[in-house]
Parts: structure tokens; C-alpha cells; sequence
């Protein structure tokens, strides 16, 4: 399918802009930018906090006052490097009101300051921290969902394998599930689509420091994970977009997880590109994936 004609005029629109691609920038003005191109969310909800998760800032957006809600706790994308609580303060608002649960978004360190494996560390930190205070922050503890996009996919695929905790699905969007950077979609969407070939190198280079050998560990790559380790995961729902080098590895990671036994469904997004899940107020398709999400949590967060 051609590139959707909505998505040709995002990136129409960010080529106008001028700026630098983002493997020549900086980490600072890469987060800069990003943060820039946050539009801020119309999605009002009745109580949107801050708080402290063993020492990792996280937000919990609830979208009733009532206790014993359901929650998804959610890892942003931006490659490890980038990204951050505001970046992703729209998304996590519509799932909470799609999706009828409390979302508590993790604020994990970044690289190169903060190089692996400080990022793991934190979301496995913070997750759990949550399932273990979870009636302070008035969530059903029996009702734990986890999820993240890009780099934040691959931080809760390894959540649900590493932290010992039992969540009940697991959303993962366009997730990095692979640092050999191997598949076809790596080569077919290279260039032109947002996330190119040489941001993929600026972050993984950023965030792995150069070893190789983490590139081929499965605590970096879970596409690599033994079976053992994949059936401990959750109930999933793979979202990828075809204009993405990260299509392949999404949907490789969904089959490998459903050879395991675990029930493991995907969805491809045809005409769209990396990151499109964030432009809902611009793209039909993105509203439409916030909505698909939802009504996946509502099923077995059971709201």
C-alpha cells in the first residue's frame, strides 16, 4: 500500500521545517526537538499526579477517582536516548480514557548519561514497585497491564520476562525487539520514513556504547530470548506500521511469543511509518490504533 496521503503530509510538513536529522544532532537537541514537536492533549481526566517509584519519577493519569482501578503502566519510546514524561503525555492520557484504567508512565534514565542498563533497571524497578504498592495508588493489583512503544516496547518485553511479575497483557507498539538491525523492513525503509537507518545507529550506539556483544544478548534483544523466557509473557497485542524499519523484529517477536504458546496477536498498520502512534489529532490511523489498544485492555484489564 502507498504511504497513507495524511502521513505523506506529516513528513512533508517536518521536511519543511528544516531541521537536522537526528544522528547529526546532539542527545540534548534531540530531546529538545522532540519535545517540541508535542502538540498538547485536549484530554482532560479527573486526576493526573506525579510520584516517586524506588526512586524512579513516574506519572499516574487516572481516569476515575475511584479505587481499585485497573492500570496499564506504560514505558515511552525515543530510542533510549530521547523522550520523556510530556513527549508521551498525550498518549497516555487517550489510553486511559479508551481504555477505562489508571496509566502509570516511567520516567527511566536515559543515554548516554545513563547507558544500559540503566533503563531496564528502572522500568524493572518502578513495575515492581507498583505491583507492590498498588493500593496506595488505588489499583487493583490483580488487574496490571503493561506496555510501551519502540524502545518502550522493548522495555516491557523485558519487564515481562526479567521482573518476576505476573501483569495480565502486554501492548507492545512498533517495539525494538532486535539490535543486529538484520530484518528487510531495516533495509526497505531506511530512509524517508521518519526513523532512517542512521537514527537506528545514533541510538543504539548511544544507549550500547559501542559492544557489540549486548547487540546479541537477549536482555537487549528479545527477539533472541530462549522459550522459556517468552512464555512467561503475558497475553500481547503487536502493533506495527509498514514504512517502519522496525516492522519485521515487531512481528517476528509476536510469532516467536505465539510458537511459545502465548497468545500473541498483531496488527499491521499498512501506509504508516515509526512513531505515527503518536499523531492521533493528525492521523485517522493513530486515533484508530489508540482506540484498537483500548478496547485490547478494556478485555483483560476487564473494564
Amino acid at each position: 500500500m502507498a504511504l497513507h496521503p495524511q502521513t505523506a503530509a506529516v513528513l512533508d510538513f517536518m521536511k519543511q521545517l528544516g531541521n537536522p536529522p537526528l544522528h547529526e544532532m546532539t542527545p540534548q537537541a534531540g530531546r529538545a526537538n522532540y519535545l517540541a514537536m508535542r502538540t498538547p492533549s485536549t484530554v482532560q481526566l479527573p486526576e493526573i499526579n506525579d510520584f516517586d517509584a524506588d526512586g524512579v519519577r513516574c506519572r499516574l493519569y487516572r481516569s476515575s477517582t475511584t479505587d481499585n482501578a485497573p492500570l496499564l503502566i506504560y514505558y515511552h519510546g525515543g530510542g533510549w536516548v530521547i523522550g520523556d514524561l510530556d513527549t508521551h503525555d498525550d498518549i497516555c492520557r487517550k489510553l486511559a480514557r479508551d481504555a477505562k484504567c489508571s496509566v502509570a508512565a516511567v520516567d527511566y534514565r536515559l543515554a548516554p548519561e545513563h547507558p544500559a542498563p540503566a533503563s531496564h533497571e528502572d522500568c524493572i524497578a518502578a513495575t515492581r514497585w507498583i505491583f507492590a504498592n498498588a493500593k496506595k495508588l488505588g489499583v487493583d493489583p490483580a488487574r496490571i497491564a503493561i506496555g510501551g512503544d519502540s524502545a518502550g516496547g522493548n522495555l516491557a518485553a523485558i519487564v515481562s520476562m526479567h521482573a518476576g511479575l505476573k501483569p495480565v497483557f502486554q501492548l507492545l507498539v512498533y517495539p525494538a525487539t532486535d539490535m543486529r538491525l538484520g530484518q528487510e523492513s531495516h533495509r526497505e525503509n531506511a530512509q524517508g520514513y521518519l526513523l532512517t537507518a542512521d537514527s537506528m545507529k545514533w541510538f543504539i550506539d548511544h544507549y550500547l556504547q559501542g559492544d557489540e556483544k549486548k547487540k546479541h544478548d537477549p536482555m537487549y534483544s528479545p527477539l533472541l530470548s530462549d522459550e522459556s523466557l517468552l512464555r512467561k509473557s503475558p497475553p500481547t497485542l503487536v502493533i506495527t506500521a509498514e514504512y517502519d524499519p522496525l516492522r519485521d523484529e515487531g512481528e517476528q517477536y509476536a510469532a516467536r511469543l505465539a510458537a511459545a504458546g502465548v497468545q500473541a496477536s498483531v496488527v499491521r498498520f499498512h501506509g504508516q511509518i515509526h512513531a505515527f502512534f503518536g499523531m492521533s489529532e493528525v492521523l485517522d490511523d493513530a486515533a484508530a490504533a489508540i482506540a484498537l489498544s483500548g478496547s485490547y485492555l478494556r478485555k483483560y484489564l476487564g473494564t
